[in-house]
């Protein structure tokens, strides 16, 4: 059956398919993209590894998506309740292409599939998602050959001891830890992950899968998500919190003071020990990551390479310089090792390495690699973010030191302080980031900018 195209193309985005279970997403619409997908992918594979996480229509929504893969001849191996991670490991042990069923920190109401080829190499705009969605429009053609299979594997306890095989947890000094887990996927995967290792004492939070999300969103992106295990810490005693969104592939550190550690700093920590075991590698960070990051890899003898913001761009430049490493402002960690794909339980094996092989307390030993202060990601409504681009370009003058359009507009004032406006792709919100020595000069520059946007939104009005 063919579909409207505004419809499709509303769902089937940039990056992954998402929406509304039920007005934009149904057993139908997945189905066919599941045959699409099989299409896309039949050349080069016999079969399809399919996860999904805890929401209410994962199972029903992943099941037929599976029909759709085998009606086109796939085979399918159903590898049940995981993490984004979990199903890029599922990928790259299997040698097979894979889709995810989750809608990571997005509300219970939504949900939507992460497609990646064999080797978890992602599947984006422009390497599948545009010609799924004219498929899809179109009419996804029939398959006249013999119907694909459905197997059931469990990967969970592979996934733990592959990602322990990666980062030596053998000798560490006990270590209680604070796990909130936001009633998402690392309730599943963390005691797999992390209960094994004899050192460690786990303190759950939230473990409970239970896609209603009934304490907090599954997003720690967002300070006021933190609170939780902020105090949970302090309350628990905890060394350290560790905080996964939704999905489990982007994990969030705090302190045993219960302050929130800045993906850059771990993006650092990790960067600095991938180091040790190859001098010279490349590291990847983007280009709202803290300058210190670029700073510690170059003293560590490796050698940064900065990127557009996104896990496509990302993955790519990992695939194209054979990277070590590579970490974002948003906590996802993406590691050589792990088929070039992110994993936030691979991170927090890192930290918590790291920790336990020396004595420091963590807010001790993360202060080597925080450097600056930084604002954090502020957006603005605005009408015309191209115009109002240009007024704060304009009112800064002559104090702008450089500038590069490497992602939107990067400003460096060549006093330690820099900012970067980018526009939404999908929203009408420019994004402001900026990073300074201080916590007081990133406030006024903070406010020096948005005075600007607000007075350049006003006379647009």
């Amino acid at each position: 059956m063919s579909r409207p195209a505004e419809a499709v193309q509303r769902v089937i985005k940039a990056y992954d398919v998402r929406g509304l279970v039920g007005e934009e997403i149904d057993e139908q619409f997945v189905s066919e993209v599941g045959a699409a997908f099989a299409r896309l992918v039949r050349d080069t594979a016999h079969q399809v590894v399919i996860g999904h996480d805890m929401r209410e229509s994962s199972p029903v929504l992943s099941t037929a998506f599976a029909e759709g893969v085998m009606a086109q001849g796939l085979d399918v191996v159903r590898i049940g309740l995981a993490s984004t991670d979990q199903l890029y490991f599922a990928s790259g042990l299997l040698d097979c292409p894979g889709a995810m069923f989750t809608a990571s920190h997005n509300p219970a109401a939504y949900n939507g599939i992460k497609l990646c080829r064999a080797g978890a190499k992602p599947v984006g705009k422009e390497s599948g998602l545009v010609t799924i969605s004219d498929e899809v429009i179109a009419g996804v053609p029939a398959y006249d050959g013999p119907h694909g299979t459905a197997t059931d594997r469990d990967v969970l306890g592979d996934y733990g001891d592959f990602l322990r095989s990666l980062v030596d947890v053998s000798e560490l000094r006990p270590l209680k830890v604070a796990v909130d887990a936001g009633n998402g996927m690392a309730g599943h995967t963390a005691p797999g992950v992390l209960g094994p290792i004899p050192s460690v004492t786990l303190s759950p939070l939230f473990f409970e899968l239970d896609g209603t999300f009934p304490n907090h969103e599954a997003n720690p992106l967002d300070p006021a998500n933190l609170v939780d295990l902020q105090a949970y810490v302090l309350e628990t005693g905890a060394d350290i919190g560790l905080a996964f969104d939704g999905d489990a592939d982007r994990c969030f550190v705090v302190d045993e003071k219960g302050q929130a550690v800045s993906p850059s700093a771990v993006t650092a920590l990790v960067a600095a020990r991938e180091l040790t075991r190859e001098i010279g590698a490349t590291v990847i960070y983007n280009l709202i990551t803290s300058r210190a990051v670029p700073e510690l890899v170059i003293e560590r003898g490796g050698t940064p390479l900065r990127s557009r913001v996104g896990h496509s761009y990302i993955k790519g430049l990992m695939a194209e310089t054979g990277a070590i490493f590579g970490g974002e402002h948003s906590a996802h960690y993406y590691f050589r090792d792990f088929w070039g794909a992110d994993s936030g339980m691979l991170a927090a094996l890192h930290v918590l390495a790291a920790l336990g092989e020396q004595d420091r307390p963590l807010s001790e030993l993360m202060a080597d690699y925080e450097r600056y202060e930084a604002s954090g990601e502020l957006n603005y409504t605005v009408s015309d973010a191209p115009k109002i681009v240009d007024a704060v370009l304009a009112a800064f003058g002559s104090r702008v030191h450089a500038i590069d359009h490497l992602d939107g507009v990067t400003v460096d004032l060549g006093d330690g302080s820099w900012f970067n406006l980018r526009m939404s792709n999908t929203e009408p919100l420019l994004r402001l980031n900026v990073e300074t020595r201080t916590p007081e000069e990133v406030a006024a520059l903070v406010d020096e900018i948005g005075a600007l946007i607000a007075s350049g939104a006003k006379e647009l009005t």
